[in-house]
């Protein structure tokens, strides 16, 4: 692969080694990965919000407990954000957002041979619903955290175009107080979905509770035992 670039690091007391994945192509992948014990372990390509980056605290977090579960995690930057560190995506790059998450699922195939996953916060799940609505065989199944079913004062708008062809098991996750979306909206939308969906509600808002100081410390293994429960045994 041209390009290629690792950094192995390792955090303290029993963290488990990260390397990071510098991968030039069109789009180029760029993320860490947290590798499993095991090469026949499962895959999950997480990726970022619109505001963020793959080293959001909550990702960070989540990437950790699906990787103590036995899962290998890629935390991928999606190309808008590798082209500039700052600033939100812009709706003409959205195609090239998901040729990154593509990308990023063909990175994670050459390390793991079990089953692959794909999933997002906010914009980065939306496009990977996306994706996986237009060719389902390439993940398994799907997290979505925070899905922006509309944005915020205008539920008129909602993105649910897509989700009809959506036919890999889903996990939404979702805050009590998400101003893109409440919990009823997103029940009504996952009855949209022919594959099998679940929910996971958090006391929160679009942030899941952990832009602040105060976060739920649970909660990133929560959302994987859930999303694993949903998958099913490989």
């Amino acid at each position: 692969m041209r390009g290629y670039v690792a950094n192995r690091s390792s955090g303290g007391g029993a963290a488990v080694s990260v390397e990071r994945i510098d991968i030039a192509g069109d789009p180029p992948v760029r993320g860490v990965l947290h590798p499993a014990a095991s090469s026949g372990a499962d895959g999950l390509v997480l990726t970022h919000g619109a505001g963020g980056n793959a080293d959001a605290a909550l990702l960070v977090a989540v990437a950790e407990a699906f990787s103590a579960r036995g899962v290998a995690v890629l935390r991928s930057d999606l190309p808008y954000r590798q082209a500039r560190p700052r600033g939100g995506p812009s709706p003409s790059g959205a195609a090239r957002d998901r040729e990154g998450l593509r990308a990023a699922l063909r990175v994670l195939r050459e390390r793991v041979s079990g089953r692959l996953f794909l999933g997002g916060h906010s914009y980065g799940g939306r496009q990977a619903s996306m994706l996986l609505a237009a060719e389902p065989a390439l993940a398994s199944a799907l997290l979505l955290q925070s899905y922006p079913l509309h944005p915020p004062g205008r539920p008129r708008d909602l993105r649910i175009a897509h989700l009809p062809d959506l036919r890999v098991p889903t996990l939404f996750v979702s805050g009590t107080a998400d101003p893109f979306g409440s919990l009823a909206e997103l029940d009504k939308a996952r009855e949209l979905i022919p594959g099998r969906t679940a929910m996971l509600a958090v006391s929160g808002g679009h942030d899941l509770g952990w832009s602040g100081k105060r976060r739920d410390a649970t909660l990133p293994g929560r959302i994987a035992e859930a999303f694993l429960e949903l998958a099913g045994p490989s």
